[in-house]
């Protein structure tokens, strides 16, 4: 180590110690001729055994580094390659890392992040940028500084950490666990500017919820699972720049700084893009009718439904051409017969679900048809007295919240419905037992991996395991239909890729994940059937999710039992 007081090359003075890494120690350095203060950073070759390559790399990297120049970047200035040690001498970037900032204060306000998140957009773009492109490959909180003038600074490029033996939050595979990319561990393809993304999304996730990705279970969930009052526009953002295949990512952070900036209409862009089959124009038209507002619509209402009938209305829906057009008339049904489950299922079914997303507006239109008045009872009070088309209606909303609301599944809006649904008297003995799972990992859901405060842990993943793949047995297709039989399948598939590593330490073997993803391939081959053309493209859609699914997943599979980091 450089000794306080020492001189390095006649005119860098050593005035303290300001931080220290798994390989190197950093000092405050004061150039007296110049008066100005330095970072130097010491690579020492004590302790490092393959130091030659780690110096090889340190050289190529600072030459590198040296001719960039960003404003949120420090500027290497000199390298000094000694015998025993080499030395980095950088602009010294005054104030404190972000990673101490979570220490000390926790969850940092959503506007203060989003901001921090934009400049380092800017500068990893100009990274990017380079020729050939310069990846960073290690962004989290510790890496970065906030200066006293509000503004970051991307610190630590030290390419030695992709030699770094592995510790306690290191692995040796080019990036923090938590932070890294699933590319990063290998055999998922080449690391690039999303990669970086990813590790952004990651850095942005822990600084606005206060949660660690770094610490087990190594899991990122939506935020607002946190912090209810977050944007839903940057729990999007989020989601997609953590997706697990870098095609599903922003494909570049010229794109996100864009979508950063529009967080805030990033809701109405993505609500305007559900309407494009309920308009804001058809939602009041279908409220009105609902609601019974206005004198004209109840004239008009009164017309149609002595004109027609419930089976009429249910026919007269199948044929129209927008979905605008089949919720008003599944709505006239509902009104003729609120106690038969034909139209709540074939709306929830053939309109809500029609993209396999169950939306928030959605949800919130559903919900008032239930609750709506008639004759002194709410609809679903009216449902109730069908007990078999109520308790059915019960598990197929329980599903459809569990894996489709709003695209990632909430488990909380599901647990309802699926506690109806495992105490029916009426469903398939395989509906009741799925349902019984499905309430059970909603139970637990936000505990999996999580220990209580005494060391003792809520939930193990061998339990999770069995749950999960308990309710993908039998032939879905058959009990349910083909789109919910994929898209359980495509939920284990995700499952298996994402926890891996935590079901092979919970003492789940390969073979018994391998098997789960050889008979979905099986039932993808015999289960699978389409009943109406209408269905085929969406059918196809999800089938290719699977099978996609299964390939990551064996990948998982292999970099869990073969690679096994730590």
């Amino acid at each position: 180590m450089l000794e306080i007081g020492s001189v390095i090359e006649g005119k860098y003075k050593i005035l303290n110690k300001i931080g220290q890494g798994g390989m190197s120690v950093v000092y405050l350095a004061m150039n007296e001729r110049a008066n100005k203060q330095w970072a130097i950073k010491e690579v020492r070759k004590d302790g490092i055994h393959n130091y030659e390559v780690v110096r090889q790399g340190l050289i190529v990297e600072t030459e590198m580094l040296k001719k960039l120049n960003h404003q949120y970047l420090p500027s290497i200035v000199d390298v000094v390659d000694g015998e025993g040690s080499f030395l980095i001498v950088m602009d010294y970037i005054e104030g404190n890392t972000l990673a101490k900032k979570l220490v000390e204060e926790g969850a940092q306000s959503q506007e203060n992040v989003i901001e921090w998140a934009k400049q380092l957009c800017e500068v990893l773009a100009y990274l990017h940028s380079q020729e050939p492109p310069i990846i960073y490959r290690d962004l989290k909180p510790s890496n970065i500084m906030l200066k006293p003038n509000g503004t970051i600074s991307l610190i630590d490029f030290g390419t030695a950490r992709e030699y770094k033996e592995v510790n306690v939050e290191d692995t040796t595979c080019l990036g923090t666990k938590g932070y890294a990319a699933p590319e990063q561990f290998g055999g998922m393809g080449q690391t690039d500017a999303r990669t970086d993304i990813y590790s952004l999304g990651a850095t942005i996730y822990h600084l606005v919820t206060g949660h660690n990705p770094c610490e087990p279970p190594y899991e990122m969930r939506p935020i607002r699972e946190w912090n209810p009052g977050l944007s839903q526009g940057l729990e999007k953002i989020l989601l997609k720049c953590t997706a697990q295949n870098p095609a599903e990512r922003f494909q570049s952070c010229a794109e996100l700084l864009y979508a950063l900036e529009h967080y805030d209409e990033l809701d109405n862009r993505y609500l305007n893009k559900q309407k494009k089959r309920m308009g804001l124009f058809v939602m009041t038209l279908c409220m009105a009718t609902l609601f019974s507002v206005g004198a004209g619509m109840l004239n008009l209402q009164s017309k149609q439904l002595s004109s027609g009938n419930y089976e009429l209305f249910l026919e007269e829906a199948k044929s129209q051409p927008t979905m605008e057009e089949k919720l008003e008339k599944y709505l006239l049904a509902l009104q003729l017969e609120p106690q038969n489950e034909q139209a709540y299922l074939a709306l929830l079914e053939l309109v809500f679900l029609e993209d396999d997303v169950f939306t928030a507006e959605e949800d919130a239109l559903m919900r008032s048809i239930l609750i709506k008045d008639s004759d002194g009872m709410t609809y679903e009070e009216i449902f109730r007295s069908n007990v078999a088309g109520y308790e059915e209606f019960a598990y197929k909303m329980g599903v459809a919240y569990f894996y489709s609301y709003e695209e990632q599944g909430n488990k909380t809006l599901a647990q309802k419905w699926l506690d109806i649904a495992k105490n029916a008297e009426t469903l398939e003995e395989q509906q009741i037992f799925r349902a019984e799972c499905l309430s059970r990992i909603a139970g637990y859901y936000s505990k999996i991996g999580k220990e209580s405060r005494s060391g003792d842990t809520f939930i193990s993943y061998a339990d999770y395991w069995q749950d999960i793949t308990e309710a993908a047995e039998g032939d879905i297709a058959k009990i349910d239909n083909s789109t919910t039989a994929l898209i359980v399948y495509r939920e284990l598939c995700t499952q298996i890729y994402i926890n891996a590593v935590n079901f092979q330490r919970a003492g789940v073997t390969r073979e018994e994940m391998e098997a789960q993803l050889e008979n979905i391939q099986v039932r993808l081959e015999t289960d699978i059937e389409v009943t109406d053309i209408s269905g085929l493209e969406r059918i196809l859609s999800l089938k290719e999710q699977v099978e996609e699914g299964i390939e990551y997943s064996n990948s998982a599979i292999s970099n869990a039992f073969d690679t096994r980091v730590e």
